[in-house]
């Protein structure tokens, strides 16, 4: 009995992994069926880095010794150029309005009648999509760091590398499921583009993308204990070494904490909107 069970659990992981690479790889082929038009699209999200830059430097009065609230020009490049990074992970563009595009025409029901899990689902479409977007992004993105070299800290010790690339892969995991969340809304409120409009305008201002947090924390106190902050800034601030070695622990930590929050929120908002979906019918 208890050989039987284990082989049928070993089924079960291995086709629910099969249906995983089947959903990554089939996502990744429809990306690079327009992969002229996406390596454009992408290419073209590099010029406000451009347009930073000479933004910064007219700020700074073209005076590299000058500090603004403990940034210098060269600081305020290099904060940029690496929320660049972040924002490559935790972006989640089209998701939201997809799922609410999903529940309002319907399509959402083949979710409800095939064995495969939405979230799931969403969440290796993206994988697919950030992959083809580093595949074409990463040329441009070593030119401008190597262009912009004499701005950057040093190589960071390997401990601040590996607290890094963990806060980056945590901010794509809290971008995906804020973004997913909003989506969800969707089973109550058909309409939420309002909604998006007005996370994106939080995001862009609370996650440090405009500018570092610490410019705007004596306004606003509790800004360093919403998700937002580990969206662009939390990443960027490890590297720059604005992040107390003995808090950086502490940090993650948190942010691991947003990731279990936000998923037992969109497990619940699935749950509770489909039965709503399915009492009205769909």
């Amino acid at each position: 009995m208890t050989t039987s069970t284990s082989y049928s659990l070993q089924e079960n992981v291995v086709a629910s992994a099969r249906v995983k690479w089947l959903i990554l790889k089939t996502a990744m082929e429809e990306r690079l069926v327009y992969r002229g038009d996406f390596a454009f699209a992408t290419l073209v999200r590099f010029l406000p880095i451009v347009t930073q830059i000479f933004l910064w430097n007219a700020i700074f009065a073209g005076n590299m010794d000058r500090v603004l609230n403990g940034y210098s020009y060269a600081n305020m490049v290099a904060y940029y150029l690496l929320v660049m990074i972040a924002r490559a992970f935790s972006s989640m563009p089209g998701l939201a309005n997809g799922i609410a595009l999903s529940v309002r025409d319907g399509s959402v029901r083949k979710y409800l009648i095939q064995p495969v899990d939405m979230l799931d689902y969403l969440f290796w479409h993206r994988i697919a999509h950030k992959l083809v977007y580093y595949a074409v992004a990463i040329g441009p993105f070593c030119l401008v760091f190597w262009l912009c070299r004499d701005y950057l800290p040093g190589w960071p010790e390997p401990k601040v590398t590996v607290a890094w690339i963990c806060s980056l892969l945590m901010a794509f995991l809290i971008g995906f499921l804020i973004e997913s969340l909003i989506g969800l809304i969707s089973f109550w409120f058909l309409e939420v583009s309002s909604l998006i409009f007005v996370y994106m305008m939080m995001n862009y201002f609370l996650s440090g993308h405009m500018i570092p947090l610490e410019w705007i924390s004596e306004w606003i106190p509790w800004v360093n204990y919403l998700p937002f902050k580990y969206l662009a800034y939390f990443p960027a601030a490890i590297l720059l070494g604005r992040i107390p070695p003995d808090t950086l622990a502490v940090e993650l930590t948190i942010q691991a904490s947003w990731i279990v929050v936000l998923l037992a929120a969109n497990r619940m908002a699935f749950h509770y909107g489909v039965r709503r979906y399915g009492a009205f019918g769909g």
